[in-house]
């Protein structure tokens, strides 16, 4: 996966972000190892207008770090007066008002939030530290694949702030209220072995093998017809919402288009 994405000409490349396409895989890297792939508003940025450029042939997203860490969270720079060039502090953001504070945070959440579509499968393979932002970035993907190596860890309440980039709702769903409680509060590592026993990843295994796994898993993805595969990830996305009866009727009208669609017939 790494090689060929460097052969590949990057659809993007900024602020820390590379996206390339090779016709049903799109790949978002995070490019910055100098830095351990920290985040700041500007990559943010990049990452939303990664997932809008995804062309329309597109079917599994792979989202990798370079270097030693998938991403040690939150740039500290923005906790100092000055925060990051061009864009306002932390500080200035407090002093706003409530209307402008959620807007700012709502933009910051969109580059968390399109690895969801029901169009795609997303694929986050990490390795090394993912703190915080880090952390939430994973979370946002379908799936995790982690290198032997991954230490997991939710560092906001520890620096007297929340998790707020929609971590929360993947992460008590993947591993109940208590342990996502324990996790955040405590900002303690998660590493491979709690993550792949608790759910929050589906496997893992060494860190260099795991770029061959991410591609086998990809590979298993695509052997499978889109359409089946869109209904179905949009049928589990929403099944915790439903009762069971509603999910029920939920898997009938699903299946009957599903039935309709192989049969050529239209609704």
């Amino acid at each position: 996966m790494a090689s060929s994405d460097q052969d590949l000409v990057p659809v993007l490349d900024k602020d820390g972000v590379r996206l390339t396409v090779d016709d049903a895989i799109a790949t978002v890297t995070l490019a910055n190892p100098a830095k351990r792939n920290a985040q700041s508003p500007a990559l943010w940025r990049a990452l939303t207008e990664a997932g809008r450029q995804l062309p329309g042939s597109v079917r599994v997203v792979v989202l990798r770090a370079e270097g030693k860490s998938f991403s040690a969270g939150l740039d500290r720079q923005a906790f100092t007066p000055e925060g990051f060039d061009g864009e306002p502090s932390f500080v200035d953001l407090a002093r706003g008002g409530d209307a402008e504070l959620d807007a700012t945070i709502a933009e910051y959440q969109e580059a968390f939030t399109w690895w969801r579509r029901s169009d795609i499968v997303s694929v986050a393979a990490v390795q090394g530290h993912a703190i915080g932002a880090g952390f939430q970035l994973a979370l946002a993907c379908d799936l995790r694949v982690v290198a032997d190596d991954v230490q997991f860890a939710m560092r906001e309440t520890s620096l007297g702030l929340v998790p707020d980039l929609t971590g929360t709702h993947p992460l008590v769903g993947l591993v109940g209220y208590a342990r996502a409680l324990e996790i955040c509060v405590t900002g303690r590592f998660v590493t491979a072995e709690e993550a792949v026993s608790t759910g929050l990843a589906n496997v893992a295994v060494p860190a260099d093998q795991l770029d061959d796994t991410v591609r086998d898993l990809t590979a298993a993805v695509l052997a499978a017809p889109r359409d089946a595969v869109v209904e179905t990830k949009a049928l589990l996305r929403g099944a915790q919402d439903r009762t069971y009866e509603e999910q029920r009727a939920a898997e009938r009208q699903s299946q009957a288009r599903r039935l309709r669609d192989l049969a050529g017939v239209g609704d």
